[in-house]
């Protein structure tokens, strides 16, 4: 009978700091803002589970994390920031992400004496060819509104559908997802260019930070032209460049 008793304090006991040691996962609320405006179409990825998500005209976003996760949020136009969640912030009401605007630098200009020369101008493909994504396509259906639309309006020689769009917000919301889109074949291009090993033997890059990495690195203007190209040459050394400062990132998060 006290054997019995005594196995059964151990096993409550057990359960207990095994419920004690639970990670709790929570939905939380977020804001992006820059200086004094609020920033809509940032990317936000939770580096430990994966999910990503994308900030509203109002900033705001929702995304499930646990402490200890890291959210990455990047956008064209912004630096992208790297946030560790802390205990504090899953009882909070508001989670608060402040953003700056990229820095930049002119490039050097190039005049090519052959820049006339095309694959229109030697007939080869037709003029002013053009090739719709998915997400294009939508949105040259959908039709994009502007101002002048409604002197077409009133007398009566204009569509309706981009003037609907615009009111009901369907035509910004086929915007953000074009821009997603992008990226994602952006990724995709990578994916397809350099195995996983390398970024964890090469660039150094931990496993776990590897999707976060493509998508700070599809938010350079260069990489995207030279995914363009297919420069792979050009594009390692490049990458070699940004894994450094994406290390380095990383590194001061961990202090």
């Amino acid at each position: 009978m006290k054997n019995n008793i005594t196995l059964f304090i151990l096993i409550f006991s057990v359960s207990q700091v095994s419920l004690g040691q639970a990670v709790i996962s929570k939905e939380i609320k977020g804001q992006i803002f820059e200086e004094s405006s609020f920033v809509e179409g940032v990317n936000i990825i939770n580096n430990t589970t994966q999910v990503t998500t994308v900030s509203d005209a109002n900033g705001a976003f929702s995304v499930v994390v646990k402490e200890g996760d890291v959210l990455v949020f990047s956008s064209v136009n912004l630096e992208p920031v790297r946030y560790r969640v802390v205990a504090e912030d899953l009882v909070s009401d508001l989670l608060r992400i402040k953003m700056a605007t990229k820095k930049n630098e002119l490039k050097e200009v190039v005049i090519n004496e052959n820049a006339n020369i095309t694959a229109e101008n030697l007939g080869i493909i037709p003029k002013d060819q053009k090739k719709y994504t998915p997400a294009e396509r939508k949105l040259a259906t959908a039709g994009d509104f502007k101002p002048v639309h409604l002197l077409g309006l009133l007398g009566g020689s204009v569509e309706i559908d981009p003037v609907i769009n615009k009111i009901n917000g369907r035509t910004k919301k086929l915007k953000i997802n074009l821009e997603i889109e992008k990226k994602e074949y952006y990724i995709e291009e990578l994916g397809y260019l350099f195995e996983e090993e390398y970024y964890i033997d090469y660039l150094k890059i931990p496993s776990e930070h590897i999707r976060g990495f493509k998508f700070y690195l599809v938010e350079n203007q260069q990489v995207k032209m030279l995914l363009k190209e297919k420069d792979k040459a050009k594009l390692t050394l490049l990458m070699s460049e940004l894994a450094l400062k994406y290390n380095e990132i990383i590194a001061s998060e961990n202090k």
